[in-house]
């Protein structure tokens, strides 16, 4: 289901949410790439919750870049559909979960088979997204 909320662009009523969505975006996204690349940092600055997780704040780093990426598609493309942008958004974040584990892959669990799990699954979202994204699009010519 799309909605047609393009017709008066220039009306706050659409530009305003599609400002909050890219600046919601874009806070989301960089807080979430501060935390995966530097959790010591991001934990010491914003998040003093103890006690100090690498694990846990690279994993939450990685959901709020899906976050961050669900926001910035559904502000920056006019045409996306809902499922078009959780299955991309969820897909960046399943991905960047899984590089979390492979980054962490010392720090417990099994990696073995919790890293092939996680990488099938953040394939078949990105894929599926991809694919509805394309196909949207071709149905627009």
């Amino acid at each position: 289901m799309t909605l047609d909320v393009d017709r008066d662009r220039k009306s706050v009523g659409n530009a305003l949410p599609r400002v909050v969505a890219i600046v919601g975006g874009i806070g989301f996204f960089s807080l979430g790439l501060w935390a995966m690349a530097d959790p010591r940092s991001f934990f010491e600055a914003l998040a003093r919750f103890e006690p100090y997780n690498q694990h846990f704040l690279q994993d939450v780093g990685a959901f709020q870049v899906g976050l961050g990426m669900v926001l910035l598609l559904a502000g920056l493309s006019a045409r996306a559909d809902c499922l078009t942008v959780a299955l991309i958004g969820v897909g960046v974040a399943a991905t960047l979960h899984t590089v979390s584990h492979i980054v962490g892959r010392d720090l417990g669990w099994v990696p073995d088979r919790d890293i092939p799990a996680f990488a099938v699954i953040a394939a078949i979202l990105l894929a599926a997204g991809v694919s509805r994204w394309r196909h949207a699009r071709m149905a627009m010519r």
